[in-house]
């Protein structure tokens, strides 16, 4: 691909992404509409004594109880940084100026972010511009019900214990244009389809301790204990990137990259 063509298809990644967030938000707007519609009426029901039920709200997309991962004993990829272990770090962790990323692997506008400038923003970080720290989310989770997002984040716990290359390759691979689904549909939640993705890189294929990793389910509790830490970071929304804990839109970033050295 010529440097020109390259380009536009990272503008027009860019674009996509900008119009992806928009709808994402409008969803949003409407989802916060819809629960408060739905606690009006299950009042209602209860006040009436009708015996009305509201289930399902999130009935999970696989066979695995995540409750019942919250008691397995912890175990952390070998490669997991942070005070916490709850990090995934690319570059020198002594860099002066530190990138957030926060993510969740079933989102959308994340995908495109991923396409647009998720090389990018790795590639600066192996250059020593900055450090990059990955923070990984389960809001669609809770918004549409099913397992993918925790599950593609043990996943990914499994490919981080191989090594931090073997997990880049495979995040951008799970959020490409060939391989990431639509929102609403789980598929990150099917260990098989996971890795079926996961053959694609050299150091996962045919990988039977990888396979095992997740199979079993071993970083299970670790991805929980991400998410966890997502959470308490106060993120609103996917993707949010900060630098040096600042918010940062993602129209404005690739001038921020420029300013850091990124070309």
């Amino acid at each position: 691909m010529s440097k020109r063509n390259s380009q536009e298809a990272k503008r027009a990644a860019r674009e996509r992404l900008k119009i992806e967030r928009e709808r994402q938000a409008r969803k949003d707007k409407i989802r916060r509409q819809a629960v408060v519609g739905g606690s009006v009426l299950a009042i209602l029901a209860v006040a009436g004594g009708i015996g009305f039920a509201v289930a399902n709200m999130d009935d999970g997309g696989s066979d695995k109880s995540w409750a019942d991962a919250a008691d397995k004993k912890l175990v952390k990829p070998a490669n997991a940084a942070g005070k916490d272990g709850t990090i995934v770090l690319i570059g020198d962790e002594g860099a002066k100026k530190t990138i957030d990323v926060y993510e969740d692997m079933r989102c959308p506008a994340c995908a495109n972010f991923e396409q647009a400038l998720g090389e990018t923003v790795k590639k600066g970080a192996e250059d020593g511009k900055y450090k990059l720290q990955i923070h990984l989310g389960s809001i669609i989770d809770g918004n549409f019900g099913g397992d993918g997002s925790k599950n593609a984040a043990s996943a990914l716990g499994a490919a981080l214990d191989v090594s931090t290359e073997a997990f880049s390759e495979y995040h951008s691979l799970l959020y490409s244009a060939e391989h990431h689904p639509p929102e609403n549909e789980d598929k990150f939640a099917d260990n098989d389809y996971l890795l079926k993705v996961a053959e694609n890189v050299d150091a996962l294929k045919d990988n039977k301790e990888f396979e095992a990793a997740v199979e079993k389910g071993t970083y299970d509790k670790w991805a929980l204990e991400m998410i966890d830490s997502f959470n308490e970071a106060g993120v609103q929304g996917t993707p949010t990137v900060r630098i040096d804990g600042k918010d940062v839109e993602v129209s404005a970033l690739p001038a921020e990259l420029e300013k850091l050295g990124v070309k």
